[in-house]
């Protein structure tokens, strides 16, 4: 199981605009400190934690953040329609488009997904894969 992801960010204030976009409609829970952002899932006391957190901080060796060629991160949403308002809520929150929400032909026919890149340049996926909703071939 995955515990926590991190992508790296040299303007946090930017990063939150954009991650706040979204995140807080797929269920996290932000926690601002000095390292930088932490979004986690809520737990009810006495549960364990639901995984994974996402994290976006400030590299610790102190260079400039870059994004990794090749390294996605995705988040499921609940529908395609929340797929399509979340794709757009994180570019007017300065996310850049990377794939228009649709169907994808190599993906099963349920997959719905949209493409973004943060402001640092992490690429993200907004997916959902409801099979009660129509189907790419419905």
């Amino acid at each position: 199981m995955i515990a926590y992801v991190t992508v790296g960010a040299d303007d946090i204030a930017r990063a939150k605009r954009f991650y706040s976009a979204f995140l807080p409609a797929l269920g996290y829970d932000l926690d601002e400190g000095p390292a930088g952002l932490s979004y986690a899932l809520p737990v009810k006391s006495g549960q364990s934690p639901v995984l994974p957190d996402f994290y976006v901080k400030p590299p610790f060796d102190g260079r400039p953040a870059s994004a990794g060629n090749g390294s996605m991160v995705a988040f499921e949403a609940r529908t395609q329609k929340q797929v399509r308002g979340l794709h757009a809520a994180a570019l007017s929150a300065g996310g850049s488009d990377e794939g228009q929400p649709g169907f994808r032909a190599s993906y099963g026919p349920q997959f719905y997904v949209g493409y973004l890149l943060d402001p640092q340049g992490n690429k993200i996926a907004l997916f959902s894969s409801d099979p009660n909703e129509p189907g790419r071939d419905g």
